[in-house]
């Protein structure tokens, strides 16, 4: 059976990217799993070094979760907790990483690079409104009944 071009524009959609091989278009790319870990671990150092939110957030979830601890939530509040604190981690560290490479990108300013930068400035701002609705839900109801307030 021949394929229209409709149909292999779908499936170069579908599998295209699939085919590329990054060894051939990337800079440097990492020889084992070890040193994958060790990039992965100098990507955080950098971010706790140079990114003063990424301390603030980890003095947030070292106090967020030392709260749980001692209103001993569940197990599944727990996970979700360490889902949301996770959720923003992440969404701070693509921004840094966005952010470098459009600065990489450009010396200049560009509308389209202040779109970039803002979105995933934006990304991170969502993540931190929605783990703190999270929050209030867990630890809000153990926290006022530890109090006597609840």
């Amino acid at each position: 059976m021949t394929k229209t071009k409709t149909q292999q524009r779908m499936v170069d959609a579908l599998v295209g990217t699939s085919r590329i091989n990054p060894e051939e278009f990337a800079y440097n790319t990492s020889p084992n799993r070890l040193k994958s870990l060790s990039y992965a671990v100098a990507g955080w150092i950098y971010m706790l070094r140079r990114q003063k939110n990424t301390r603030i957030q980890g003095f947030a979830s070292i106090a967020i979760l030392g709260l749980a601890a001692w209103l001993n939530i569940e197990p599944i509040s727990w996970a979700i907790l360490i889902l949301t604190v996770t959720m923003v981690w992440m969404a701070e560290f693509i921004n840094a990483a966005v952010e470098a490479a459009i600065d990489l990108s450009t010396s200049e300013f560009h509308p389209m690079a202040k779109v970039g930068k803002d979105v995933a400035s934006a990304a991170v701002l969502l993540g931190v409104v929605a783990s703190i609705i999270i929050g209030l839900i867990i630890l809000l109801p153990p926290l006022l009944v530890k109090l006597g307030l609840g």
